[in-house]
């Protein structure tokens, strides 16, 4: 089987918005997903792009994606997020979410990032150990912190 791994281009924003919908399927929450094609297209390809899209190709099917996106760390300086790494459920266990995750550090690296992070639910034990033989660090001591749309609205009407 012949992987090519390459930057997504506005033409497979479909190919992963149908990733990051089965995404929300395995992690059970199917309805959560409001991103739609065009945001995908207009955000991570209009003149401020959001994010840098991977994807991963076996013949002419996208079966994989890593989205990231630049931050910046008090402490450290710069850092890369990852903020979804999907491998089709049909394709897993076929190395692309290694290959994947090579072209996210590789590409930290060609930045000059101090940190690559991203978060996993403490109960997706396979990608826990997934990320542990790369050499990761799970940090369970930390939680995530969010405030969505209606909680900022709310918030703002207590400033």
């Amino acid at each position: 089987m012949d992987i090519k791994i390459r930057q997504a281009t506005i033409e497979d924003m479909s190919s992963v918005l149908k990733l990051i919908k089965q995404l929300a399927v395995f992690e059970k929450e199917p309805e959560a997903v409001e991103v739609t094609l065009e945001n995908l297209k207009q955000d991570g390809f209009g003149e401020n792009p959001a994010f840098k899209c991977f994807v991963a190709e076996v013949g002419e099917d996208v079966v994989g994606i890593a989205l990231v996106y630049q931050r910046y760390s008090t402490w450290k300086g710069k850092a890369l997020h990852l903020e979804d790494l999907i491998v089709d459920e049909a394709m897993r266990g076929r190395g692309i979410g290694t290959l994947l995750l090579d072209e996210v550090v590789k590409y930290g690296h060609s930045l000059g990032v101090k940190r690559i992070s991203w978060e996993v639910l403490d109960w997706n034990e396979p990608a826990i150990t997934f990320y542990e033989q790369k050499g990761a660090t799970i940090l369970r001591d930390w939680d995530v912190v969010q405030l969505d749309e209606q909680g900022i609205q709310n918030y703002l009407l207590k400033v």
